[in-house]
């Protein structure tokens, strides 16, 4: 009997957060080892090449957010022949990819040093650099085929594939960085582990999906093919759009502030990134029943659905945000020294930028899952011309937190209202002004819970480990309880807790 789409979700997301928890604990070891073997140049060339990279990815133009939407119909109708045109489709704009993300890369080698400021005392830059390209090269070729995986509610299974060989990764790493300090072995130990994790994952949509390796002769119809290029270019925007504002501070910082800053900002990326990769596994891990539920549901079910998401979204990233800020500089200063600690301002500024993009996701999944992602294309663009103008002017005059702080101006200005508006206005067929004053409403009581947590925070003395334990504990009782002893008797809160009581019982069985 095939699973629900509340059964699907339960599995990926459980196993999207176990496989996210054990690549950040693996990847935090390896970032320690890494910190204590290799000089601070290296790490800031880690940070800003990897940056680079992602910024070239914007040439897969958003095509697998576009084919996953298409694949939804197909899938739930068993229309096999469409999967299969549209798996070569995808194919193809792969390979594409594949190529353009190489020439590109190897056109930029001469124009390394514009952006580096004082650049770093290491040695075989160019060298390390065509080794970052070439493992993105080798990402594009095979790694298509499991979004069909993905889009038949399966992601569980690409999952542990990728977390077995990034686990083996790190040890292999670890093992390296220690016996040798060689950051060219370091490397290539990445790019082989990625190359198997994505023939594996190849090999294991094949043996799935037979089909994938039969040749479909009949094309996708004009009219089809024509809506998913209008989606591919809607997802190149946001491409775009998202590269700019996500991916251009370590950029920013080398050019504007130096290497060095790069890589103590690439720590707080690290810890930062890790709890929202773990967090968005909650909503990754949904996406596909979401698409489901959009192609089969009616319009008020949807919105009843959406609502409830977005609520558990802005707890579950608020809470995080607090726990962030009042713990992140203890953290970095008693494994990584104090040389790699940032004001409090900045850290302010990081946590707040957490929290927006976190009340987003819920918007995000839907949008994406349900193809509305052609009606506020114009937005990302608009919303990373802001973020270099912002970043740019403020950086001169505050430094590294003015780049931070363009990035939130942009994001309020742009993303935080239109997402929702597209969602109720295009999907729902429904008035967005009751959404709008529930957000503000959420806002005010995560800014209440933030405030009174930090104060009993402030209090704490003693040494570091203390103020890390005190200060966990704090994060952890005052501002759930405050929201739970406002939220109780809300109607989301009452569903979240009909459908835990649903569960329970039936998991005890």
């Amino acid at each position: 009997m095939e699973p629900s789409r509340t059964e699907y979700s339960a599995i990926n997301t459980s196993i999207a957060i176990i496989s996210r928890i054990t690549a950040i604990l693996m990847g935090f070891v390896t970032r320690v080892v890494f910190i204590h073997t290799l000089s601070a140049d290296y790490v800031g060339v880690n940070g800003l090449f990897s940056n680079i990279l992602s910024v070239l990815s914007l040439t897969e133009l958003g095509v697998g957010t576009a084919i996953t939407f298409a694949l939804y119909e197909p899938i739930a109708k068993k229309d096999v022949k469409k999967q299969q045109q549209l798996m070569q489709l995808y194919g193809k704009f792969y390979r594409g990819t594949a190529l353009i993300v190489l020439a590109v890369g190897l056109l930029l080698v001469p124009f390394l040093d514009i952006l580096m400021k004082n650049p770093p005392k290491v040695d075989h830059l160019i060298g390390i650099y065509l080794l970052y390209l070439f493992n993105s090269f080798f990402s594009y070729l095979l790694v298509y085929k499991k979004t069909l995986i993905e889009a038949h509610q399966k992601n569980y299974i690409v999952l542990v594939c990728q977390t077995i060989f990034l686990v083996l990764q790190d040890l292999l790493q670890i093992v390296v960085l220690l016996a040798t300090h060689n950051y060219i072995f370091f490397l290539l130990l990445y790019m082989m582990c990625t190359l198997l994790s994505n023939v594996c994952i190849s090999l294991i949509a094949d043996r799935m999906y037979p089909y994938l390796k039969e040749k479909c002769r009949q094309r996708i119809p004009k009219e089809e093919k024509k809506k998913i290029f209008r989606n591919i270019r809607a997802m190149m925007m946001h491409k775009v759009g998202n590269i700019v504002v996500n991916n251009t501070d370590n950029l920013l910082i080398s050019a504007y502030v130096g290497v060095v800053s790069v890589g103590v900002y690439s720590n707080y990326f690290l810890l930062i990134g890790s709890v929202r990769q773990v967090l968005d596994q909650i909503f990754q891990g949904i996406t596909a029943s979401v698409g489901n539920l959009g192609v089969t549901e009616k319009k008020e079910r949807i919105r009843e659905v959406f609502e409830t998401a977005f609520f558990i979204g802005q707890w579950i990233y608020a809470f995080a945000a607090i726990c962030l800020n009042e713990l992140l500089n203890p953290f970095v200063e008693l494994v990584f020294g104090k040389n790699y600690l940032f004001p409090r301002a900045v850290i302010l500024i990081l946590c707040i930028n957490f929290f927006i993009n976190g009340t987003r996701q819920a918007a995000l999944t839907f949008r994406d899952s349900m193809g509305l992602f052609w009606f506020d294309r114009y937005k990302a663009l608009i919303e990373s011309g802001l973020n270099i103008i912002f970043s740019l002017l403020l950086v001169n005059k505050i430094g590294i937190l003015g780049v931070f702080l363009g990035t939130l101006i942009s994001e309020l200005l742009t993303s935080v209202w239109v997402e929702p508006y597209v969602l109720y206005r295009i999907k729902l067929k429904a008035s967005v002004t009751g959404f709008y004053l529930k957000y503000l409403g959420y806002v005010l009581v995560v800014a209440a819970g933030w405030f009174l947590t930090g104060l009993l925070c402030s209090m704490v003395g003693g040494s570091t480990v203390v103020r890390l334990v005190c200060r966990f504990f704090i994060c952890l009782t005052v501002p759930n309880f405050l929201w739970l002893m406002i939220y109780h008797r809300t109607r989301e809160c009452i569903q979240i807790m009909h459908r835990l009581n649903m569960i329970i019982p039936k998991r005890k069985k």
